[in-house]
């Protein structure tokens, strides 16, 4: 059952790493054209707008697969004084803990976008609807807490410390 909810949460993670990247292509997109046209005195109208909402989708999109491949920042001074189980346990604590963070996003956002969508909030240039966003903002959390909650039972059933997945050309 471990391995059907781990292609499950790896399926579900993959799609929002590339929702990510095609936010991260617009990003750089956005960012070109408004640059370019700054040059020839006619910038990109709502460019920041875009920017904006484009990264809350880049940012949150790409934090599951952060959270998979162990990209998240750590330090680990300590890790090879400590003994094997206090390890453990930080590894726990701490999946334990990003899963409890992103589901208190998830659920915030899910509020905040409640409250958009009933007054109608859309962004100050192009009058975006702010609430596309925050729902994208509260899927992405969902699918990031449910990653770190999948870890979080990894650990306990194997009694091992879990290994990131290592990427593509990764440096050892």
């Amino acid at each position: 059952m471990l391995v059907t909810l781990r292609k499950l949460a790896d399926g579900l993670i993959r799609i929002a790493a590339m929702v990510a990247a095609v936010a991260l292509i617009f990003e750089l997109g956005v960012i070109l054209v408004d640059v370019t046209g700054r040059f020839f005195g006619a910038p990109l109208t709502g460019a920041q707008d875009l920017s904006t909402m484009s990264m809350a989708i880049l940012v949150f999109g790409a934090m599951a697969l952060c959270d998979r491949v162990g990209g998240h920042v750590s330090v680990d001074v300590f890790e090879r004084k400590f003994p094997d189980w206090l390890n453990y346990a930080a590894d726990v604590v701490s999946a334990l803990f990003g899963a409890a963070v992103f589901a208190g996003i998830a659920w915030t956002v899910y509020d905040s976008a409640g409250l958009s969508q009933m007054l109608n909030l859309r962004t100050n240039i192009i009058d975006l609807p702010k609430w596309w966003f925050q729902w994208a903002v509260v899927a992405f959390s969902v699918v990031t807490a449910l990653g770190m909650a999948l870890r979080v039972v990894e650990l306990i059933v194997t009694g091992e410390r879990a290994e990131p997945l290592r990427t593509e050309g990764a440096n050892e």
